[in-house]
């Protein structure tokens, strides 16, 4: 069962045409790569996916339900999360604090709100940082941090916007790693949109290409990465090894 489903998507921006026709779905369980050339639309299809742009056209369907340009704090609430590029968390908070906020609507009690909190911050490794101040978190902190933050509201989808940005290979393999859990351990739904094809090759079940805001090709990342048409309009020479 398909447990997002995005039909004909279309958006415009002032004439400019950021996505053309999108059609694409994701198995429950399911871990989907988004990858293309910058400017491909990526990031406007998980902002239309998550409700903080309606699209012209097409429908954005989720566990069954048409949630086609609702709000993003209603698609959250629902269990469809996503996390950003750009990290900004409450820089006066603690890191646990910020965390918490993010679980607030599940009405849980005092100790069971900070119970919670304190097992997704311990689980993606900030456990050391949860009285201190997020501020004081160096990016791939940050990068945690903004993970957590999705975490803690509990989901069934996660929207990861290059979420590897910005970390040096040795702090990459345990993000992998805790993502790859959250699917075996929870069977949390993955979309990530990543330039790093390493681990893309790595994480990903099938991989989804944009160009120009359109699909150009679906399929296993071997399927994808030996595409000459998404060679051409994106891999050239790039290494997809695992250790690249």
């Amino acid at each position: 069962m398909s447990i997002v489903q995005v039909d004909g998507v279309g958006k415009a921006f002032r004439g400019l045409r950021a996505l053309s026709d999108v059609d694409f779905h994701v198995a429950e369980g399911e871990i989907l790569g988004i990858i293309g050339p910058n400017g491909a639309g990526k990031t406007t299809l998980f902002n239309v996916v998550a409700g903080a742009i309606r699209p012209d056209t097409g429908r954005v369907s989720f566990a069954g339900r048409d949630v086609t340009g609702a709000a993003p704090e209603k698609i959250a609430r629902a269990g469809m999360v996503r996390t950003f590029q750009l990290m900004r968390p409450f820089g006066s908070m603690t890191v646990l604090e910020n965390v918490s906020l993010a679980a607030q609507h599940h009405r849980l009690g005092a100790r069971k709100l900070r119970e919670h909190a304190l097992d997704v911050v311990d689980r993606v490794g900030l456990g050391p940082w949860a009285y201190r101040v997020s501020t004081e978190l160096p990016t791939a902190g940050l990068k945690r941090l903004e993970l957590a933050r999705a975490l803690a509201s509990r989901p069934k989808v996660l929207l990861l916007d290059e979420v590897l940005a910005g970390l040096v290979p040795a702090e990459r393999e345990p993000v992998l790693d805790l993502l790859a859990s959250l699917r075996e351990q929870e069977g949390v739904t993955l979309l990530f949109i990543e330039h790093i094809m390493a681990a893309v090759m790595r994480l990903a079940d099938r991989v989804l290409v944009l160009d120009q805001g359109r699909v150009l090709a679906v399929g296993s990342p071997e399927e994808v990465t030996s595409d000459p048409r998404v060679i051409d309009a994106y891999l050239g020479e790039e290494p997809t090894h695992a250790d690249a």
